[in-house]
């Protein structure tokens, strides 16, 4: 089934994708979309880790390529992404997938792709401010000693218990997903841009705020705007 067969919430259907490389905003930005549009954030990152924690068998093979940093296979994401996908209609925000050619094809014959919001952030950028977070595992809350460091240091503000970095999160680590994405999902962004559908935000047009570590803050400047105008076109 795809999104738009199972549509009863209080929105008209709009799929969003948004895409960027691993680590450079993408959960970041989708929070406030969800905030301020009502989106259902769906992150394929998530879904994985939830499968992980449970120890089920998705979950097994997949920790198999995470911890080596490598992309989970196709198979593996587009089943575990496809079911997710068939609870929810409305406006959904589509975050980590697709990354690869065979994903993108698989999920255009099922559900109609009405955005791309593409974040456009420097490699040695993400590599810096990745190895810098620490994150509480059972919350997915993130922070950085950079510039959102937790009021005690190593615990978690809501509950208290200690912060982890994740092992995919050490610089070679980060590099070599930056490579996978260089090399399989980046080119995607010209096959939606063929579509028209494709819109790319690099925070430039915010230089002080980019200089103060705040590139997301510059990014959705740009981004809000654009896709309250998209969603005030819906019937």
């Amino acid at each position: 089934l795809g999104v738009r067969a199972l549509s009863s919430g209080p929105h008209a259907d709009i799929n969003v994708l948004i895409m960027g490389p691993p680590g450079g905003g993408k959960g970041t930005i989708s929070k406030r979309l969800k905030k301020d549009f009502g989106f259902t954030h769906l992150s394929s990152g998530d879904m994985l880790r939830a499968q992980v924690e449970k120890d089920t068998p998705l979950g097994r093979e997949a920790i198999k390529y995470m911890s080596n940093g490598d992309l989970v296979p196709d198979d593996v994401m587009s089943n575990l992404v496809m079911a997710e996908l068939s609870h929810h209609s409305g406006r959904v925000l589509l975050d980590g997938f697709p990354r690869t050619l065979n994903q993108t094809l698989e999920l255009e014959g099922k559900v109609h792709i009405d955005m791309v919001l593409n974040l456009d952030v420097p490699s040695e950028e993400i590599v810096e401010r990745i190895s810098d977070r620490w994150i509480h595992a059972h919350s997915g809350r993130v922070y950085s000693y950079s510039f959102n460091p937790p009021a005690r240091e190593g615990l978690d503000d809501e509950t208290g218990e200690p912060l982890i970095r994740r092992e995919d999160d050490e610089p070679a680590k980060v590099r070599h997903r930056l490579d996978d994405y260089d090399h399989l999902t980046r080119p995607l962004l010209s096959h939606f841009a063929d579509l028209g559908i494709l819109h790319t935000f690099d925070g430039e047009n915010y230089p002080e705020l980019v200089r103060q570590n705040r590139r997301s803050d510059a990014i959705y400047t740009d981004l809000k705007p654009l896709v309250k105008a998209r969603l005030d076109r819906l019937p």
